[in-house]
């Protein structure tokens, strides 16, 4: 016997032992471990597990569907996460996990969550998104948290939709996905039974909000104390968007919006930018549009907004002087702008920021 032969077969008795361990085949094929699951009788939600997982967003709807509850009665939550990919699966932070389940749980789930996705343009498993609109077409809901809502658009079931996602992939995943219209500044949004989310945080809003519609709001505001986070936050993401940068700004209009950043106080109606610029009226506003992406008034109002943010977060000036000094001219109309951009009244962002703040 070879010593090569002998090498070939302790290779195979070492594939085998992690086969064994990940509950797998030689085939490669994912077979349910025999732990059995959850001793409740609740909806099963069943969180997928890839590799590259996402582990912080694994983890809260390991923490919202998985901890025992014995005070929420036998009707609450089974959990169990199921593996779509061969393992053992390596997982964000450096360790490597061993999945209990395989893929044909989801064909019993009540509750499908994809916690995150390993890159936005990582392609999605045509047998995955085959199992996802099984499940969907039978009564099962769907959710994603942050990226995972590149999985739940691949399955074609948002077209037409409007779907969340965090605001840094919301290019990305509108491009890629052109029927579905995408949501950056909102927490979350649902349809037909399809739940997205926004950053890994607000995907603990979306994940309550879930046991709120099952159980009602005493039951979800007892999750939020144990999670030690709000039961319901108000506003969006869009209050934590950073400021719009234009991918190209033409050699004659950005010496006018650094002017304007500086001088936002002033009035800047069409004809003094224009002017400004040395264009006709008709010129300058489709070189500005082309420049920025947005119309003057736009623009104008995004920037104001932005800077209103910096001047709350110094905590030194009231919502009068705020609004004389970027230029929206009273109170009235600062809190107006200001609420339809971020989805929160002055007052609100300004007590994130500095809980101890007065009133405005």
């Amino acid at each position: 016997m070879s010593i090569s032969f002998l090498n070939r077969r302790k290779n195979m008795a070492r594939r085998r032992l992690s086969w064994q361990l990940a509950g797998m085949t030689m085939s490669g094929k994912i077979m349910p471990n025999v732990s059995t699951l959850p001793p409740t009788k609740g909806p099963l939600v069943s969180a997928l597990l890839y590799d590259g997982l996402c582990t912080f967003e694994f983890g809260i709807v390991a923490e919202v569907f998985g901890l025992d509850r014995p005070e929420m009665g036998p009707a609450w939550y089974r959990f169990a996460s199921c593996a779509i990919d061969p393992g053992p699966l390596r997982a964000h932070g450096g360790f490597t996990l061993t999945p209990d389940h395989g893929p044909d749980l989801l064909d019993e789930a009540d509750i499908i969550i994809v916690p995150g996705w390993k890159d936005a343009a990582a392609e999605v498993p045509e047998a995955l998104l085959d199992r996802l609109r099984a499940a969907h077409a039978r009564g099962a809901r769907l959710a994603s948290i942050c990226s995972g809502a590149f999985v739940l658009a691949a399955t074609g079931l948002l077209d037409g939709a409007t779907a969340a996602t965090h605001w840094r992939y919301a290019s990305a995943l509108q491009n890629r996905f052109p029927k579905v219209k995408v949501d950056a500044a909102s927490l979350y949004r649902s349809h037909n039974r399809i739940f997205t989310s926004a950053g890994s945080a607000a995907g603990i809003d979306l994940l309550i909000e879930i046991v709120k519609q099952d159980f009602g709001a005493e039951a979800a505001n007892s999750v939020a104390r144990r999670l030690v986070v709000p039961a319901h936050r108000t506003g969006g993401q869009a209050q934590f968007l950073e400021r719009p940068v234009p991918v190209h700004q033409g050699g004659q209009i950005a010496p006018l919006l650094d002017h304007m950043r500086e001088t936002l106080a002033e009035d800047w109606p069409l004809e003094r930018m224009a002017r400004d610029c040395a264009m006709s009226l008709r010129t300058f506003l489709r070189r500005f549009k082309n420049a920025t992406g947005m119309t003057p008034g736009v623009w104008l109002m995004t920037e104001r907004v932005e800077a209103a943010k910096a001047l709350l977060c110094g905590g030194q000036l009231g919502i009068d002087a705020i609004s004389t000094a970027v230029g929206f001219g009273s109170a009235h109309a600062l809190r107006h702008h200001f609420r339809r951009r971020t989805g929160l009244p002055p007052s609100a962002f300004r007590q994130q920021f500095l809980p101890t703040q007065a009133p405005l």
